[in-house]
């Protein structure tokens, strides 16, 4: 039985819950909009707060090397800090190591990485990543655990798979022996590896439940694989997870994996689909993606998208956010953003309405 999440209906596969934190409730299936560095691109905390965005994710990694940890503890966490009052989920930053950095080598212990900012060495592990994430006091966090590149071998895959295991074993022992600092509960998920072997993630999983983790997240995907793996590993989720506690396909954000997710069990997904494509001029709406900033919408005085409530179809043109895109003008990006998040509000809130 868990306590954060509860099903509400199932259908086929398909589940409709609720994720319940300290900082409220959060309807699933749902997509957590990305907060890396506490903050989503052009957006304020307010907007979001006001239009209804239950949750949000930010990074260990990021924050902690800026501002620092310390920073945020005098803040009184990272809700704080930031201005949230809802619930938000903290990523180890393990992807951004395998990611970002310009050495890292992982070792039994943990991870040593070379700061993307300026060089500098630090060292992450399962412990100390935890204790980072208790003074970030997010109500979610996510274990330290080795992203694999793709393509990779079976037996470095299988290497490691036991390396991420012994880690999260690891910091399921310092969540567990340390206390919230801010005076709420937080919550602790573990994440399945495996790269594309099943048996490999299958084995994983087992593993992860005899820990008995509050949530499960399927990880190492969509980094460079094709979408027919994508789908594969997708796949394997509802026979490999637990049935009773919330499934999370991290990062993963196209529209059409959601949908296909959704239908194979998954509850809860994060990506920076919706903010980094506006920034890039690349707008969702019901009838496919608008490119605004090509020549064609140069006198277009239609709305980006009929029908749609946000401040950017309601008050502003095609042709207007054309010239914002091409003058290079910050509203450009905001007036995007917002409209994108809007989308996927509706997307999401459509795909519980059909369960």
């Amino acid at each position: 039985m868990s306590e954060i999440f509860e099903i509400v209906k199932k259908n086929g596969k398909k589940r409709l819950g609720v994720l319940k934190t300290a900082h409220g409730i959060v309807e699933t299936p749902n997509l957590m909009f990305v907060a890396t560095q506490a903050s989503v691109k052009a957006m304020s905390a307010k907007d979001l707060f006001d239009w209804g965005i239950q949750f949000l994710i930010t990074n260990t990694y990021h924050l902690y090397l800026r501002p620092g940890l310390e920073i945020i503890k005098n803040a009184g966490g990272v809700h704080k800090f930031m201005g949230w009052e809802r619930t938000l989920f903290s990523d180890s930053g393990g992807f951004q190591i395998f990611s970002l950095s310009k050495l890292r080598k992982f070792k039994d212990n943990g991870v040593i990485f070379q700061s993307h900012i300026d060089g500098s060495y630090h060292e992450f592990t399962p412990e100390n990543n935890v204790d980072m994430q208790r003074v970030l006091g997010t109500d979610v966090m996510m274990v330290l655990d080795e992203c694999m590149e793709y393509p990779v071998t079976f037996e470095y895959a299988k290497h490691s798979v036991k390396r991420t295991l012994d880690w999260a074993k690891r910091a399921r022992e310092q969540f567990l022996k340390t206390s919230p600092i801010y005076g709420y509960k937080q919550y602790q998920f573990g994440i399945i590896q495996g790269s594309i072997f099943e048996n490999l993630r299958e084995y994983c999983s087992k593993e992860l439940q005899k820990v008995d983790f509050d949530g499960y997240a399927m990880g190492g995907v969509a980094i460079g694989e094709s979408k027919d793996y994508i789908r594969k590993v997708i796949d394997m989720g509802d026979r490999i997870m637990p049935n009773d506690k919330p499934r999370y396909l991290m990062g993963v954000g196209e529209e059409d994996d959601i949908k296909y997710a959704v239908e194979k069990g998954f509850d809860l997904f994060d990506c920076v689909v919706p903010t980094r494509n506006a920034r890039n001029g690349a707008l969702f709406t019901e009838k496919g993606k608008i490119l605004i900033k090509n020549a064609k919408y140069k006198n277009d005085f239609s709305p980006v998208e009929e029908g749609c409530n946000c401040h950017l179809c309601k008050n502003y043109t095609r042709a207007y956010l054309h010239h914002l895109f091409k003058s290079k003008e910050m509203l450009a990006g905001i007036l995007a953003t917002e409209h994108n998040i809007n989308y996927y509000m509706r997307l999401m809130k459509k795909i519980r309405g059909s369960i």
